[in-house]
């Protein structure tokens, strides 16, 4: 997961995961099939993990907003789903399996908790304020969101939020 998320999905080999676990590379290809197998499975687990999108329908947007807000500070780490998805994504394959991947455990928790009319796709928006969000803010810094005040950054992304899920 580490080697995936600061590497990307073509940054790095199965030698390089292998060596860095202390396994052969031919173990990883026989518990995994290949690097595909590895990387299917390290979305799996890395997307299961609840980062933003609570359970509860009544204080999702809220939650959410507070969460983004917290995550994506300029003091905060670094290892997380949204660069494994960034630095993974230009590879068509690994696009593929990202995209399976976040439809279904992403975009289906957000439908599963607030379903409705139109929502899987509000939650592929939603998904799209978060991940536009994370990016200006954490990747690329952006000057005005990480000197904003934060409850004004978390009421603001609580409204979007709660248009996009309501």
């Amino acid at each position: 997961m580490e080697a995936f998320t600061r590497a990307g999905y073509d940054g790095v080999g199965v030698r390089e995961i292998a060596q860095a676990a202390g396994v052969t590379a031919m173990l990883v290809n026989r518990y995994f099939g290949s690097k595909e197998g590895l990387f299917t499975e390290v979305v799996e687990v890395s997307l299961t993990e609840r980062t933003v999108l609570g359970a509860d329908p009544a204080t999702l947007a809220r939650d959410a907003a507070a969460t983004l807000v917290r995550r994506t500070a300029p003091d905060a780490g670094d290892l997380d789903p949204f660069l494994l998805v960034l630095r993974s994504a230009p590879n068509p394959r690994a696009a593929e399996i990202l995209r399976a991947g976040i439809e279904k455990h992403v975009e289906r928790h957000l439908y599963d908790v607030v379903p409705g009319t139109r929502g899987t796709e509000r939650a592929a928006m939603a998904l799209a304020v978060i991940n536009g969000f994370w990016l200006m803010r954490k990747v690329i810094g952006s000057t005005a969101l990480n000197e904003a005040d934060e409850e004004t950054l978390r009421n603001t992304l609580e409204t979007l939020f709660r248009v996009l899920i309501d």
